[in-house]
């Protein structure tokens, strides 16, 4: 936490040279650990990235990740001086791969399972976002009873984890599994639905 107060703001490259070793002895590099760890215990969560700083004071003062899951698909983790979040994501699609999350959405059965989904994350405590079109797509129906999530060209579902003492400790293992735990249903939808671009 002290590395990322000291980066706050506009950090001069001299401050950011200066911080440069801590930042990774104390923050990208327990990231690495914290993934690891969570890949150890379920072999799908072995794809994973950890980024670095770039040039954008962003970068320095976030420490971000991703476990791909599949093709756009994935749980990403991301840790500031406000603690850790985790988010569940299909985004930045192939081309195709919209077209499959409509029909998917549009079709009875798994349009349905996927708003019950939708809604049971949602009742978890995840905040429901993506790029919404303002009208529902073109060959779809204005009244069609899941017309919200047809307008949605990306689905991302997060929320904080905190910043308590557990995360500087072996719970936060925990924590991220249980989230990933939360995230399971939906994710696994999403990769049997839009993994693959037409």
């Amino acid at each position: 936490m002290d590395v990322l107060w000291q980066l706050q703001g506009e950090p001069t490259h001299a401050t950011r040279e200066r911080c440069r070793a801590d930042r990774e002895r104390l923050v990208r590099q327990p990231m690495i650990a914290l993934l690891n760890e969570v890949a150890d215990t379920d072999p799908r969560y072995e794809d994973f990235s950890v980024w670095h700083y770039r040039t954008d004071s962003w970068w320095w003062q976030h420490q971000s990740a991703v476990i791909r899951l599949g093709r756009k698909i994935e749980i990403g983790l991301r840790f500031a001086l406000d603690g850790l979040r985790v988010q569940g994501a299909w985004w930045y699609p192939d081309p195709g791969q919209v077209d499959m999350f409509r029909k998917a959405v549009a079709s009875e059965g798994s349009g349905r399972e996927l708003s019950a989904i939708v809604e049971d994350v949602r009742k978890k405590g995840y905040d429901i976002s993506g790029d919404l079109m303002k009208r529902p797509p073109r060959g779809y129906p204005t009244n069609h009873t899941r017309t919200n999530l047809l307008r949605h060209r990306s689905l991302i579902a997060a929320r904080p984890l905190g910043c308590e003492e557990w995360l500087h400790t072996p719970e936060a293992v925990d924590r991220v599994l249980s989230a990933a735990a939360d995230l399971d249903a939906l994710l696994m939808w999403l990769v049997r639905h839009v993994k693959r671009a037409a």
